[in-house]
């Protein structure tokens, strides 16, 4: 009995890590890794293959780190870059850095030269905005994905590279409880705005 059981369970584990495997190494979407797949006021998504997935660095022709290609971090830097006309004093790290916790909410990010706030916070997110997500079992180094659209009770995200769901375009519920704007979704860390 005790033998069958870990014949089972070895089977199971076996299966899942071919899942996993095929997963990562399987393109469902028929897109080719660089191609253009969505864009925001002219700056272009472009589809990466899967979250771990590294093709070379991201610069500007005045050696403005944007990040690795085609990772979220590389977007949405591109994007400030091009459309907002904003560098970053500090041009490296993983989506999740994009957020430091000792930061009180709508308070300046030195390290971003951007305004942070918390989730919750007293302002409520706008259009150009960057969300920052939190890392997860199985992306250790976050998301992060422009706000592309507002309403009353809900935020539209592009993104980049963005994993499992494949799709450019996320929405999320927001409501404000307790005087406070909440992004409702565990993972979100909070947004950061140029001024």
């Amino acid at each position: 009995m005790k033998r069958t059981a870990y014949l089972i369970g070895i089977t199971l584990i076996g299966l899942v890590a071919c899942f996993w495997t095929f997963s990562k190494v399987s393109n469902h979407t028929g897109f080719s890794v660089g191609q253009r797949i969505d864009s925001l006021n002219g700056v272009y998504i472009y589809y990466n293959g899967s979250v771990d997935n590294v093709t070379g660095r991201n610069t500007t022709s005045d050696g403005y780190n944007l990040g690795l290609k085609y990772q979220c971090v590389e977007f949405v830097k591109r994007y400030y870059y091009e459309h907002l006309n904003h560098k970053m004093p500090d041009s490296y790290g993983h989506a999740k850095d994009f957020f430091d916790p000792a930061i009180a909410d709508g308070k300046k990010s030195k390290k971003r030269n951007l305004i942070q706030y918390s989730n919750p916070s007293k302002t409520k997110p706008k259009v150009n905005d960057l969300l920052i997500f939190d890392g997860t079992i199985y992306n250790q180094y976050g998301h992060v994905a422009i706000i592309s659209g507002v309403t009353e009770n809900e935020i539209e995200i592009i993104q980049q590279n963005p994993g499992p769901s494949g799709s450019s375009r996320a929405n999320f519920a927001i409501e404000k409880k307790d005087d406070k704007w909440v992004v409702i979704n565990s993972s979100v860390l909070g947004w950061l705005r140029k001024e």
